[in-house]
C-alpha cells in the first residue's frame, strides 16, 4: 500500500451532543421524583402500614320502649275461637264453596252432602201435612153438621116430638165429631213435627259456618264421604278449620321467677318475627292460672290493642311487658350505635365506618341515650359497620382488619 493510503487511515470518534446529555439526566430525574411522589403517596395511604387489627359493630334501629321494658318473652299467636267444621250426620260431600283463605259468615253455607233421600223424605212429610190438614176441614164439617142435628133433637125432645133414643143418638154422634175434629188437630201437629224433624235432618247435610271467620285449612273435597267421627276408612270428619282473626293472641311462656312483673292489663309490645320493622300495642289479657312443671313456666296472653290483616295465626312473636304505655313519639325506631363507637376528634364527635378495608373517620351528631345505646341523629344509617373503641392511631383512611369473634 502507498505511504499516502496509509495517511488516510484514521478513527473518527463521535461528537456527543452537550444537549443531549442534559436531556437524559433530566428524565432519569423526573423518573426518580415521579417514584418518590408514587411512594410518598402510597405511604401517606397507609400501603406500607400494617392493617390495624379492629372489632366492629353495627348501626341499628331500636324502639325507645326499650329503655322502659320490664321483662321479654317469646310465644306464639293463637287464635281464642278455633273451630274444625263438620257435619253431625255421614254422607258424600257433593259441594264446597270455599278455600284456605275465605271468609265465612256466621250461618253461611260453606259445603253440602248429599241430600236426595233427605229431599223425599221432606217431600212426603209435606205431602202427609197436607192429607192431615184436609181429614181436619172433613171433621170440622161433620162436628158443625152433629152439632146441628143435636140441637135439633134437643129441641124437639124438650117439646115431646122426638124420642129419648133419637136425642141419644144425636148426642153420641156430636160428641164422636168432635173427637174426630180433636184426633185431626192432633194429626196436623204430628205431622208439622214430622216436616220439622225432616228440615233439621236436611240442615245436617248443610255445613254451615258457626261464626264469622276465615278458613285456615280446607280438609276434605268433592266425592270424600263425610262422617262425625271420621273412623271409618278414606272418611273425613271435619271439612274445614276455621279461626275468628279478632280473637288472635300471643301466648308467652314468662318464667315463674319472673311472674311478678306481669300484671293483667299491663302494656306490651309485640314484634312478629314476619313483620321485623312493625311494632304492635298489646296488653295482659290474662295470665293462666296454673303452670307448666315441665319447663317451670306460665302461660301469659297478650291481646293486640289494634288489628292487622297480616297477623296471622301460629307466627311466632315477642314480647316486651313494659312499665308504662308507649307514646305516640316513642312509636317510630331510632338509629342507635354503641356508645364505644363515639370519640372526640378536633372537637367534634365521629365514628370510623368500614368501607372495605379502610375506616373512614364520619362526623356524627349524637342524641340521648337509650338504654345500652346511644341515639345518632345524622351522620350514619342503620346496616353502617364502625370501629369499636378507635384507638389515637386509628386515622381517616386507616387500614384495617376485623377481628373474629
Amino acid at each position: 500500500m502507498a505511504p499516502e493510503d496509509i495517511s488516510r487511515l484514521k478513527i473518527v470518534k463521535p461528537v456527543v451532543s452537550q444537549r443531549g446529555g442534559k436531556s437524559r439526566s433530566l428524565q432519569r430525574i423526573g423518573a426518580a421524583g415521579a417514584i418518590v411522589t408514587v411512594l410518598l403517596i402510597l405511604f401517606a395511604r397507609g400501603v406500607f402500614t400494617p392493617a390495624m387489627d379492629v372489632k366492629v359493630a353495627t348501626v341499628s334501629l331500636t324502639y325507645p320502649s326499650q329503655a322502659f321494658t320490664l321483662l321479654n318473652a317469646s310465644g306464639y299467636i293463637v287464635a281464642q275461637r278455633k273451630a274444625a267444621v263438620a257435619s253431625k250426620t255421614t254422607g258424600r260431600l257433593v259441594w264446597i264453596g270455599v278455600e284456605e283463605g275465605s271468609r265465612v259468615r256466621e250461618g253461611q253455607i260453606i259445603a253440602r252432602l248429599e241430600n236426595e233421600d233427605v229431599l223425599a223424605a221432606k217431600r212426603q212429610a209435606a205431602a202427609n201435612l197436607n192429607v192431615a190438614r184436609a181429614e181436619a176441614e172433613q171433621a170440622q164439617a161433620e162436628r158443625e153438621n152433629a152439632a146441628a142435628v143435636f140441637k135439633r133433637e134437643s129441641e124437639l125432645l124438650s117439646q115431646g116430638f122426638t124420642a129419648k133414643a133419637d136425642y141419644d143418638a144425636a148426642d153420641a154422634g156430636y160428641k164422636k165429631a168432635k173427637a174426630a175434629v180433636q184426633r185431626s188437630e192432633s194429626a196436623i201437629r204430628a205431622a208439622k213435627a214430622s216436616l220439622e224433624g225432616v228440615d233439621v235432618s236436611l240442615g245436617y247435610t248443610l255445613i254451615r259456618a258457626p261464626f264469622d271467620a276465615v278458613v285456615l285449612t280446607k280438609n276434605a273435597d268433592v266425592g270424600d264421604i263425610i262422617t262425625p267421627l271420621g273412623a271409618a276408612a278414606n272418611a273425613k270428619a271435619a271439612v274445614v278449620t276455621i279461626a275468628d282473626m279478632d280473637s288472635l293472641q300471643v301466648e308467652a311462656d314468662v318464667s315463674e321467677s319472673n311472674l311478678e312483673k306481669v300484671r293483667l292489663g299491663q302494656p306490651c309490645e309485640l314484634q312478629l318475627d314476619a313483620l321485623p320493622e312493625s311494632r304492635f300495642r298489646g296488653a295482659v289479657h290474662m295470665i293462666v292460672p296454673t303452670a307448666d312443671r315441665s319447663k317451670a313456666t306460665v302461660m301469659v296472653k297478650v291481646r293486640f290493642l289494634e288489628k292487622d290483616k297480616r297477623i296471622l295465626p301460629e307466627m311466632s312473636a315477642k314480647v316486651a311487658f313494659l312499665s308504662r304505655p308507649v307514646t305516640e313519639h316513642e312509636e317510630k325506631p331510632r338509629v342507635t350505635v354503641n356508645p364505644a363507637a363515639l370519640v372526640s376528634r378536633n372537637g367534634r364527635q365521629v365514628v370510623f365506618v368500614v368501607q372495605g378495608d379502610r375506616a373512614v373517620e364520619t362526623p356524627v351528631a349524637a342524641g340521648p341515650k337509650l338504654g345500652d345505646v346511644v341515639e345518632i341523629i345524622s351522620g350514619v344509617k342503620p346496616g353502617n359497620q364502625l370501629v369499636l373503641n378507635p384507638s389515637e392511631k386509628l386515622k381517616n383512611g386507616s387500614i384495617i382488619k376485623i377481628e373474629e369473634k
